[in-house]
């Protein structure tokens, strides 16, 4: 089984990440966690250079294609293989971000970055998407930290993200379940946790 969360910067998805792998460990699955981009050398290594190197100029379809490059790794490198062994992956983001921020909110063709996310990441798709949601000034109030390059795009940005986040949740209800993550961390948790159990259920 493949779980992503995702959402708006800001919106508490590593914390909810971190609290659904360890409900899914005590209903006995072997959960395997990654971050897109991230968890492989490679993409580490491309994740430094989209979210902290102000200094370069990167092209919104260069941004998108070293995205593409992180996450083709991702899925070869960690995600199949666990899948394979019969092991749960949750993953902190994946396409469905690159479409919405380089998409929605950066100007790309929406339809070409599904497209060339599915030779990436060869047709794999999370099983289901938790999409934690609330308005992006709200979601931007709650970063405490120094701004990375993605969550220095300005308001107007943020507030494409959002939208172009429940576009696609409202084009595909079966594989994107909405979560007002304004709610407490813990009714959060608990409607992530009830929509994973209607779909093991089902396995």
């Amino acid at each position: 089984m493949f779980f992503s969360i995702d959402g708006g910067d800001g919106t508490g998805k590593s914390t909810q990440v971190e609290l659904f792998c360890q409900w899914l460990r005590v209903c006995g699955h072997d959960v395997v966690t990654c971050r897109d981009p991230g968890s492989t050398p490679l993409g580490e290594a491309v994740r430094g250079l989209l979210l902290h190197r102000v200094d370069m100029r990167i092209d919104r379809t260069s941004e998108m294609l070293l995205y593409m490059a992180a996450r083709a790794q991702l899925v070869r490198e960690v995600i199949r293989p666990a899948l394979g062994q019969g092991k749960t992956v949750v993953s902190d983001r994946y396409l469905l971000a690159n479409v919405v921020y380089q998409g929605h909110a950066g100007g790309l063709d929406v339809a070409t970055l599904w497209e060339v996310g599915r030779v990436a990441t060869d047709g794999l798709l999370p099983d289901l998407t938790f999409l934690l949601d609330m308005p992006a000034d709200t979601a931007n109030a709650r970063l405490d930290r120094k701004l990375d390059r993605m969550e220095q795009q300005g308001d107007a940005f943020h507030a494409r993200v959002r939208q172009g986040f429940l576009d696609e949740a409202a084009r595909r209800p079966e594989r994107i379940v909405v979560i007002d993550a304004s709610q407490t961390i813990e009714q959060v948790q608990k409607e992530i946790r009830e929509a994973a159990k209607r779909l093991l259920a089902g396995t």
